[in-house]
C-alpha cells in the first residue's frame, strides 16, 4: 500500500482545510488502518465500522440502481461521520462537528478521497506489476555440481568363527 507519511500528510492537509474536523482515517476495504489522525477515538474500531457501513452502502447503492458507491454521510447529536471512496482499494472517513460546512466537508473529503485513492491504487500497481515481471522471468534451476562417484573393490570378508551363530534359550 502507499506509505503512511504520504497518506497520514494528505489527512493533515484535509483537516487544516476544514477547521471543524476532529478526525480522519484512511483504511483498506479489508479494514485495515493506513493512516490516521483521530484523536480520542479508537481508530481499528473506526476502521471496522468504516468497513461494515461500506458493505451496507455499496449494497444499498447496488440495489437501487445508483452506480458504484461515492460516499456516505451520516449526521449524529454531535456531528458528522462522511466516508469517501478512496481509489479501488480504500476508504476515507471523517468525524466532524456539527457546526461543520457541511458543502465544503463533501467537497473536501471528496478531493482528499481521490488523492489518497490515486496513492493508494499507484502503489497496488507498481506492486502488480512487479509481481507479473517476478512471474515471466524465467526461473533458473540452481544447477548441482555432480561429482563422478567411484566403486572400489572390496576385499572378502573373513570370520575367525564358522559358526557365529546366536541364540537365546529360555
Amino acid at each position: 500500500m502507499a506509505s503512511e507519511a504520504e497518506i497520514l500528510d494528505e489527512l493533515r492537509r484535509l483537516r487544516a482545510r476544514v477547521p471543524q474536523l476532529t478526525g480522519a482515517l484512511a483504511a483498506g476495504v479489508d479494514g485495515l488502518v493506513l493512516a490516521q489522525d483521530t484523536p480520542g477515538v479508537e481508530p481499528e474500531r473506526v476502521a471496522a465500522l468504516t468497513v461494515t457501513a461500506l458493505g451496507v452502502a455499496v449494497r444499498m447503492a447496488d440495489a437501487t440502481g445508483q452506480g458504484d458507491f461515492r460516499e456516505l454521510l451520516v449526521r449524529g447529536v454531535y456531528g458528522y461521520v462522511a466516508t469517501y471512496a478512496a481509489g479501488r482499494g480504500a476508504v476515507l472517513t471523517v468525524l466532524a462537528q456539527d457546526r461543520v460546512n457541511v458543502g465544503r466537508l463533501l467537497l473536501e473529503g471528496r478531493r482528499a478521497g481521490a488523492r489518497i485513492g490515486e496513492l493508494v491504487d499507484a502503489e497496488a500497481a507498481a506492486t502488480a506489476e512487479a509481481e507479473e515481471r517476478a512471474d515471466a522471468a524465467p526461473v533458473k534451476a540452481p544447477t548441482k555440481a555432480t561429482t563422478a562417484r567411484t566403486r572400489t573393490a572390496r576385499a572378502p570378508r573373513t570370520t575367525a568363527t564358522t559358526n557365529a551363530r546366536t541364540t537365546t534359550e529360555s
